[in-house]
């Protein structure tokens, strides 16, 4: 008798466990959809935020609602403070951005008569927060007559590990392409590297007194990149009898920039005629400059001219 009640009152509960059961799992499921829904709309926002993402109509709506919701939902946009807004840093509206921005630095041994023939032997590339991203020891194309150490900090051990140089400025211009690239007197790199970049990209360093206005600097025609980290970033380079080290000139020439990049791409922007040195050169002008009289033999000038009074070259 016992024993069949308390079958009957198994019976009777288990029916109610199993559907407790499954609605909590019901409940759990729906509560990580939600979830999931919600971190997918947080996105969506977002990137609708940013542009990156257009709103597609919604079935039955017409393009006037849409337009409709899409100004009503961007002023809460607007107003939803430092969040919602994203005002571009003076860096983002003057400037290029970080990862196009590089510094460089070179340092050269002497080849030749007397060693009077500078040739790269060291080329150091760092990113604009001074990360380094290529540094390396090259070999020159001709001997060695003098490594300057003194002020290249470069030896004869540091050319058991040099690389050629048709090597290294394969690598280096592969880097430098499509950068801004910043540095101390950068003609003389351009020179060891047999290279010359985009003037419109070009960012020297020796230009530095005259964007911060500082008198005492800018009445010296070149100041020396020790100088400058001296003054006016209260750092000291290049000390010791170890000569230079391309890194460390890099990151300097990096810091100078910064120091007045705000300005100094303002005043770039400014200038929107693009430099002579960047276009390519018209031939039309040249072949046109080469029919003048000055540049035709003069019997054949003469005899032109007399026999059809024209100019020379005008004749067909």
């Amino acid at each position: 008798m016992v024993a069949r009640e308390a079958s009957e009152s198994a019976q009777c509960l288990c029916p109610s466990l199993a559907s407790l059961n499954a609605k909590d799992v019901l409940r759990r499921k729906h509560k990580r959809k939600s979830r999931q829904h919600q971190r997918f709309m947080a996105r969506k926002a977002l990137l609708q935020e940013y542009g990156l993402r257009t709103t597609p109509p919604e079935p039955g709506s017409s393009p006037g609602t849409e337009a409709a919701s899409s100004v009503r939902q961007r002023p809460r946009a607007e107003s939803g403070g430092a969040q919602g807004s994203r005002k571009p840093t003076p860096r983002e509206s003057a400037g290029p951005l970080p990862s196009k921005c590089v510094a460089i630095d070179c340092e050269m041994v002497g080849t030749g008569p007397r060693g009077r023939v500078s040739e790269l032997a060291r080329c150091s590339v760092v990113s604009y927060h001074g990360e380094v991203l290529y540094d390396k020891y090259i070999q020159p194309e001709m001997p060695i007559v003098d490594y300057r150490t003194r002020w290249s900090g470069i030896t004869r051990q540091h050319m058991r590990k040099a690389i050629p140089f048709q090597v290294a400025q394969k690598e280096i211009l592969k880097l430098l392409k499509g950068k801004v690239l910043v540095g101390h007197a950068l003609h003389n790199d351009f020179q060891a590297l047999k290279y010359i970049h985009p003037r419109g990209q070009t960012r020297d360093t020796t230009y530095v007194p005259s964007l911060l206005s500082q008198p005492s600097l800018h009445a010296r025609t070149r100041v020396s990149l020790k100088d400058l980290a001296l003054q006016l970033l209260h750092k000291k380079i290049q000390v010791g009898q170890h000569g230079h080290s391309s890194v460390e000139d890099a990151v300097t020439a990096m810091e100078l920039y910064r120091l007045v990049e705000v300005k100094w791409e303002q005043q770039e922007a400014s200038s929107l005629q693009p430099h002579p040195e960047d276009r390519e050169p018209d031939s039309s002008t040249d072949m046109e400059q080469y029919m003048e009289d000055q540049y035709w033999p003069e019997d054949l000038a003469q005899g032109t001219s007399r026999g059809t009074g024209e100019a020379p070259g005008r004749t067909e």
